[in-house]
């Protein structure tokens, strides 16, 4: 059975399940070093770790923006670390990201760029003339709806505030009817009141379409306060992973390097 007719979507099936991922840009120095853990159902889950210990690798592999070197990478119970071409095509419009930078088209109006989420859907020339289904267009009007933006939805992007912007991608990655969302560092470049925002929004996304959401995040406080798990990364292996209740100054204190920024 080919991916296309096996790869449904449903909420029984949303995972992710990593199992000995590694990854070396240099032989013999690996970036990953073994990486296992699962994401399933309603669960929202936030990576912490320093800067350069793997983080960011690691979401691009999982939607196969780079190859791994080793292990697997399952979704929604496919391995896609065995596909290739069409059927690799097929298997990561299943897989919703959030960008750190939006990665908006900006002359296109808000309803354009969510609409966007569809075009792993329809055939290439209707992509390129923007002809989407009218069950397409109105349920993006809904998604504009459900991540506060209705009375935006004609307007340019680039005439929206950041917080605007990653709202839309919010909803474009939605719009793809993911098994799960990755979210690369998705608060970095806005202010700590429009960051609670969007990481309530990512929480209730989660729980409200019951997709499972992964966050490369750098704020402890963020993801403390609304994951509900934490996987601490560092120099490529996974330290800690477990609730935010349980994670104490001494595993960040491992993660991190060094006791004095507790402080």
């Amino acid at each position: 059975m080919s991916v296309e007719n096996t790869i449904k979507g449903n909420g029984e099936t949303r995972s992710l399940l990593i199992e000995n991922l590694e990854k070396e840009y240099v032989k013999g120095k690996p970036v990953l070093k073994g990486l296992s853990f699962e994401v399933s159902g309603e669960e929202t889950v936030g990576i912490i770790g320093p800067s350069g210990t793997g983080k960011s690798t690691l979401l691009r592999c999982i939607n196969r923006l780079i190859e791994p070197t080793k292990g697997s990478i399952t979704v929604a119970g496919h391995d896609i670390t065995t596909y290739s071409g069409k059927d690799l095509r097929l298997a990561r419009r299943r897989i919703g990201m959030v960008f750190q930078e939006y990665n908006l088209v900006e002359r296109l109006t808000v309803i354009e760029n969510v609409l966007c989420g569809r075009l792993g859907y329809i055939p290439v020339w209707r992509a390129w003339l923007r002809k989407f289904d009218q069950a397409d267009i109105n349920r993006a009007f809904k998604l504009i709806d459900h991540v506060g933006l209705g009375e935006f939805a004609t307007q340019r992007a680039d005439s929206l505030s950041g917080g605007q912007r990653q709202r839309v991608g919010i909803a474009r990655a939605m719009m793809q009817s993911p098994d799960v969302i990755m979210a690369d560092e998705p608060t970095s470049s806005l202010d700590p009141k429009t960051s609670v925002e969007i990481m309530e929004l990512l929480k209730m996304v989660s729980s409200t379409e019951h997709i499972p959401v992964l966050i490369n995040i750098h704020d402890v406080n963020l993801a403390k306060r609304f994951c509900d798990r934490i996987i601490g990364m560092s120099k490529g292996k996974i330290i800690f992973d477990g609730h935010p209740s349980e994670l104490k100054d001494s595993h960040l204190s491992q993660i991190y390097g060094g006791e004095d920024w507790l402080s």
